[in-house]
């Protein structure tokens, strides 16, 4: 059961530095050519295997472009693929739109706090999120993908892709880098994963 992720392009808020979470932010110019050039990737990777694949983004704008974007590089018609819910990034609660520095400047107790345990840390806010409670939503998710798959997503969500299928420890896979120019290869039923451009 093969499953192809790319994480969604550029944003402004990306090259920021800005907790972005649930916030629907638009991809810039650099993710636009992102998205398109992991569409060419995965193209010339799957050729006509790609057709008889499921695709799913996450509702968010930046992923359903990106999405959009990497088909259209495939020669597959745009919109022609799902969302799910499920594969929303995690929610930063009240620190989203702020960068890192920012929230040491208001609350540096609690920058503490996650950087003890960035993986169980969750933000202030009522919707906020740890990357533990955002796994247990793709663990379920994934238990629903029933064929070949290629998923447009979130940096957090392809965190709990390597937590779960990698068993990567919890440190490891909150601080792993997570690139918007490469794709991810998983086969959940063997526990293998990696980059493949």
């Amino acid at each position: 059961m093969l499953i192809y992720v790319i994480r969604h392009g550029e944003t402004d808020w990306n090259a920021a530095r800005r907790l972005q979470g649930q916030k629907d932010i638009p991809l810039n110019e650099k993710g636009r050519g992102q998205a398109a050039a992991n569409g060419a990737a995965l193209s010339e990777f799957l050729g006509q295997e790609a057709r008889a694949f499921d695709f799913v983004a996450s509702p968010l704008s930046r992923t359903r472009e990106t999405m959009e974007r990497a088909r259209a590089a495939m020669g597959l018609t745009p919109e022609l693929y799902r969302t799910d819910d499920r594969l929303r990034e995690l929610s930063f609660g009240d620190w989203e739109g702020r960068t890192l520095d920012e929230v040491g400047r208001f609350s540096p107790e609690l920058l503490e706090e996650r950087e003890k345990d960035k993986w169980a840390f969750v933000p202030p806010g009522d919707d906020a999120e740890s990357y533990e409670i955002l796994s247990w939503r793709i663990g379920a998710w994934l238990k629903d993908v029933v064929g070949p798959t290629v998923c447009v997503c979130h940096g957090g969500v392809i965190r709990s892709l390597f937590r779960i299928v990698g068993d990567v420890s919890p440190e490891e896979a909150a601080e792993r880098p997570i690139p918007q120019d490469n794709i991810l290869r998983l086969d959940p039923t063997e526990g293998t994963i990696g980059w493949i451009v």
